[in-house]
């Protein structure tokens, strides 16, 4: 009765949903008072499940042409290992994180702008047959994260609002989806705090069924003054609510700038990446990739600029006791992002229930480094026993970048979908004859 209980308490919190009213971001052209009423009503309207009139010639992205083939043709150079081979899946513009619709298959994709993009694959030849602007009607700031629960309902997390959309995957088909606010426009984190900077959220539903995001923290180093701040909202850490958008509690601090985390099902630890302070030097300080095994962990950062690096700002005063540090330190300004664990079949053994985590690629190093899929191997304790290239081919050995992967999912079928926002596309890595 409790499953059945927690499962039925969001839906019957969205049809009571039309006391919420989401504040929209202003800024468009048609003056900030009207696009903000505009949102408020469109929310409601969606909230109430009405139509808000917007028009059904939804916005869709041509799938084959020069684009498609110039993209082919730099997969051919992408270096995988034996068995495995990279194709197209689709042309996404802005691609970032994704998130897979349990029953369906259709890959929501959240961008740094202010689109969410619905992938269709119809006829399961695992390459798209369709991408489409998801739920036109909703104005979107930085949707980044996009997570689903285990129960269907997709979650979109924004630079500073969460919204639900509970049947997105069956209703995605037209401008109007059912959303309802989670966290208000506003509310996630102190409108005083909103940054052009480290705003990429990423969500995640937990093993307790509890709703986690990414809050990076806007500075290269913040200054000290705004750092009980920053605690106290979980601001350069990872916050956790109820699904209905309560409770809300930090779950981990000590991070300046995570792009990716991910459960593991097998022991229900949540590992994240993290982006290390920059203007450091070429080689200092590592990227990491973490695991917290309980609320309340301390990840170092202002202290430590990565790994054991302690920034210059902060290397006078005492940091806390009870660091925890990483479990992998990847190389220097490669930009650590989005992150999965494999927990399907089709790739070998080897790969079964480890993690796999892509390098953007650098901004300010003399000589990038980057631009590939990463794989961690873990020990039968849960750690982190090693970790290697799986993928790479996009940074050419002149520093140019024919693409930046971004983040990683893993597709019903098992094979392995990974974002490149450069590029505008989203790759398929599958293994065999899949």
């Amino acid at each position: 009765m409790k499953t059945n209980r927690r499962r039925w308490r969001p839906a019957a919190w969205l049809l009571a949903s039309t006391m919420f009213a989401s504040a929209a971001w202003v800024g468009l052209s048609a003056g900030p008072a009207r696009a903000q009423n505009t949102a408020d009503d469109n929310m409601e309207k969606l909230g109430n499940f009405q139509t808000t009139g917007a028009s059904m010639d939804m916005e869709t992205v041509p799938q084959e042409g020069k684009k498609a083939d110039a993209l082919r043709k730099t997969l051919e150079g992408i270096k995988l290992p034996d068995g495995f081979k990279i194709s197209l899946y689709a042309i996404v513009p802005d691609a970032r994180e994704m998130a897979v619709g349990p029953t369906t298959g259709v890959v929501f994709v959240g961008t740094r702008k202010s689109k969410v993009w619905a992938v269709t694959d119809r006829d399961k030849d695992r390459v798209a047959d369709e991408v489409k602007v998801f739920a036109p009607s909703v104005q979107f700031k930085l949707p980044n994260g996009v997570c689903f629960s285990k129960d269907g309902f997709l979650f979109v997390a924004e630079q500073n609002r969460v919204l639900i959309f509970p049947a997105a995957e069956f209703f995605y088909e037209g401008p109007d989806v059912v959303a309802v606010p989670v966290v208000k426009q506003g509310e996630l984190i102190p409108k005083s705090e909103e940054s052009f900077n480290h705003t990429a959220r990423v969500c995640r539903i937990g093993p307790d069924d509890k709703l986690y995001i990414t809050l990076g923290q806007p500075f290269n180093v913040p200054a000290p003054e705004k750092l009980d701040l920053y605690q106290k909202q979980g601001i350069g850490g990872i916050v956790r609510f109820t699904r209905e958008g309560k409770e809300r509690e930090v779950y981990a601090w000590g991070i300046r700038n995570s792009v990716g985390m991910d459960f593991n099902p097998k022991d229900k630890t949540l590992w994240f990446t993290d982006n290390q302070v920059d203007g450091m030097g070429d080689d200092i300080p590592p990227g990491e990739l973490n695991r917290a095994t309980k609320a309340g962990q301390n990840f170092g950062f202002p202290y430590f600029g990565g790994g054991s690096v302690r920034t210059d700002e902060y290397k006078n005063q005492t940091p806390p006791a009870d660091v925890v540090k990483p479990q992998v330190e990847m190389v220097a300004h490669a930009a650590d992002l989005g992150m999965t664990f494999y927990n399907a079949t089709q790739f070998p053994a080897k790969y079964r229930g480890g993690i796999f985590s892509v390098q953007h690629g650098s901004w300010n190093r003399t000589k990038p480094v980057g631009a590939r899929v990463m794989f961690t191997r873990l020990n039968e304790d849960g750690t982190a026993a090693g970790t290697e290239v799986f993928a790479e081919g996009w940074l050419t050995p002149n520093g140019e970048y024919l693409g930046r992967p971004a983040s990683v999912t893993v597709l019903n079928d098992g094979s392995l979908l990974v974002a490149d926002d450069t590029s505008g596309a989203i790759y398929r890595i599958s293994y065999g004859n899949n």
